[in-house]
């Protein structure tokens, strides 16, 4: 044992890297176990009979995933690394060629294809995520103000931020590029083939954009225009 130790160096400039790749399992195991629906109904089994139960549940998972993937990496970002957030795509970045290609790419490009996919069986039975939202269409704004602000939010400057910006400096962009699009495909299982396919695509492509525009804002935009259109087209055509 003492020669294995002996034979193990770490070295004090890379505790932070190894704390980053390391946030990936702990966080996302922890998001599986308390955040994934139906946790709310579990942890609150006097409002199991609620006929809003299913928004609650997901309203309680997008909280957990903010606290989790938000929350913790800027305490992390602001008490150990005491780095400007700006580091970590936290910021408009190249806005000339950012925005040019969000608002080329959400209208001519995502959601025609999101059209598409909106009729897919598979994809129908699984959004939108609170199912109570195709007959209560008096929902649908608030629901979809809260997906949007907590969990594509947390979900940009987790894996396209904290991870992505985090590792690029040590282990090079292509493979800070990879190692955040696998744990963003990881987190998907469990939904369709077709999505979780997409999501390595899209994890790779994200991915270059993000150090591209130098920001994860022009990603997110993209993303949140993904989701949220899914549901609508889904909800209401």
């Amino acid at each position: 044992m003492r020669a294995l130790i002996n034979g193990f160096k770490i070295e004090k400039k890379d505790i932070n890297a190894f704390i980053l790749l390391l946030s990936a399992p702990v966080l996302l195991t922890l998001y599986y176990y308390h955040g994934c629906a139906p946790r709310f109904a579990q942890y609150f089994p006097s409002l199991k009979e609620d006929p809003l139960i299913g928004l609650f549940n997901t309203l309680w998972q997008f909280g957990v995933f903010f606290a989790l993937m938000f929350l913790i990496p800027l305490f992390f970002i602001k008490y150990r690394l005491k780095t400007p957030l700006r580091n970590f795509g936290f910021s408009l970045g190249d806005k000339k060629f950012g925005l040019r290609l969000a608002l080329v790419s959400i209208p001519f490009i995502v959601a025609p294809l999101i059209y598409i996919g909106s009729r897919l069986p598979d994809l129908r039975a699984e959004y939108p995520l609170a199912g109570i939202l195709l007959e209560r269409h008096d929902l649908v704004v608030w629901y979809e103000l809260a997906y949007v602000l907590f969990y594509y939010t947390a979900w940009e400057f987790f894996f396209r931020g904290f991870l992505l910006f985090g590792l690029r400096e040590k282990y090079g962009d292509m493979t800070a590029i990879m190692i955040q699009t696998i744990s963003s495909c990881l987190i998907h299982l469990g939904k369709p083939e077709s999505e979780i396919i997409g999501s390595i695509v899209v994890g790779i492509l994200f991915g270059v954009i993000a150090l591209r525009t130098r920001s994860i804002w022009y990603v997110f935009a993209i993303h949140a225009g993904i989701g949220v259109l899914t549901d609508l087209f889904i909800i209401f055509l």
